[in-house]
């Protein structure tokens, strides 16, 4: 009887644990096994010759209901809303965009948004990534410097992405990321530097390709790159970048653009009403280059949106209607101790009064609020009160008291 062996490896049946029989020889189970991881990876090298295949979604939410999801937590600013949910809707489009025979090809359209502190930038970006079946990452542009300086390289947003979606490559790639503060990396003067500008103008040319779309090297557990180190190798071409600053100042860049003043009698030769209240929404991309923001960096950002400043009664609707409101926080807080706290209308107004002469936004309201209600917090959850209303007085002797 002839002796049984492995056709692949030669061995014999008793050096193996396993030997399976085929019509004209046999094979042990190591070399079964290495078929299999052989098949496999011929597979994946095929299917990415053909070309990634489009991401599935459960249910893609329509411009109209991610508008809505917004609605329930952030008042106003409806122009911003529907630009980020077109541009939202259209990234999940282009993410399910099936290989066809036509060639047009969709290039995925990058946002930023202008608007004075305490409107609603970073909230926005918060609550849509709630909604989103992508991962979302929200950065702060402050940190960032040139490649070789003390501070974090443009590459650490991608690490933080893939933070985000558990290292998962493929996912990442089809991310949201929101930079914030990126007025904070404008040019300091118009006039290109013959010294390096470490953390504005640096930082804007280091930004480019990784907007457009690029393939980077991302360090693996973020930090500093190192020669000898393995990277993780994303390509940002479908990531979709969401940018928000303040651009304090810009109004005179606007205004000087328009040729009035935001001060003083309009100009003669200045035919049309200007609102010098709202500077902001007459914004254009050649305000952003004046302000100190690069060319290259303003054509990758192609949609451009501003947000309004508040005004007394979108402040007082911020104050108590959204789902997450400063008054439900604190009613909330009180709940968990067993009290009923209630917020007299007049005490309400008078928050509002106080957070416009402020001029720090909705972001006012809060510091308003925490310095009235610093003492109710310390002692009343030592009581057995069950209820505590926040009246007119009490609420202007705690002001008067904090000397906010």
């Amino acid at each position: 009887m002839p002796k049984k062996i492995c056709t692949f490896c030669g061995r014999s049946e008793k050096d193996v644990r396993l030997l399976i029989s085929g019509l004209n020889g046999f094979i042990c189970d190591d070399c079964a096994q290495q078929a299999h991881e052989i098949v496999l990876s011929a597979m994946a090298k095929n299917d990415g010759s053909k070309g990634s295949k489009p991401a599935e979604f459960k249910k893609v939410p329509k411009p109209k209901e991610i508008k809505d999801y917004l609605d329930q937590y952030i008042i106003g600013q409806d122009e911003a809303k529907r630009y980020l949910s077109v541009s939202v809707y259209n990234h999940y489009k282009r993410l399910m965009q099936p290989q066809d025979e036509s060639g047009v090809e969709i290039e995925k359209s990058n946002i930023i948004m202008v608007g004075s502190t305490g409107t609603g930038k970073t909230l926005l970006a918060r609550t849509i990534a709630k909604l989103l079946e992508v991962p979302f990452t929200i950065v702060d542009a402050t940190v960032f410097t040139e490649a070789g300086y003390v501070g974090e390289d443009v590459e650490s947003i991608l690490s933080r992405l893939l933070q985000v979606a558990d290292y998962d490559v493929e996912k990442a790639e089809r991310g949201i990321v929101f930079i914030d503060e990126i007025d904070k990396i404008a040019r300091k003067s118009d006039n290109p530097s013959i010294t390096r500008d470490v953390s504005g103008e640096g930082v804007q040319q280091g930004l480019l390709k990784l907007l457009e779309g690029t393939m980077v090297n991302v360090p693996p557990k973020g930090g500093r790159k190192h020669p000898d180190q393995d990277y993780i190798h994303v390509n940002t071409s479908n990531i979709l970048f969401i940018c928000g600053g303040a651009f304090d100042g810009i109004e005179r860049k606007i205004a000087q653009r328009l040729n009035t003043h935001t001060v003083g009698y309009n100009s003669v030769q200045n035919l049309r009403h200007i609102d010098k209240e709202d500077m902001m929404k007459y914004i254009l991309p050649q305000d952003l280059k004046s302000f100190g923001l690069i060319p290259e960096i303003i054509g990758r950002l192609p949609v451009l949106t501003y947000l309004n400043p508040l005004d007394k009664e979108a402040l007082r609707r911020i104050l108590s209607e959204p789902k997450n409101s400063i008054v439900k926080q604190y009613q909330k807080l009180f709940e968990m101790d067993g009290i009923k706290l209630t917020f007299a209308d007049e005490t309400l107004d008078f928050i509002v009064e106080k957070a416009v002469e402020y001029k720090l936004g909705a972001r006012g309201l809060r510091s308003i609020v925490e310095s009235i209600m610093i003492d109710a917090m310390f002692e009343i959850p030592s009581k057995r009160q069950k209820t505590f209303t926040v009246t007119l007085d009490y609420a202007k002797a705690q002001l008067d008291k904090s000397r906010l």
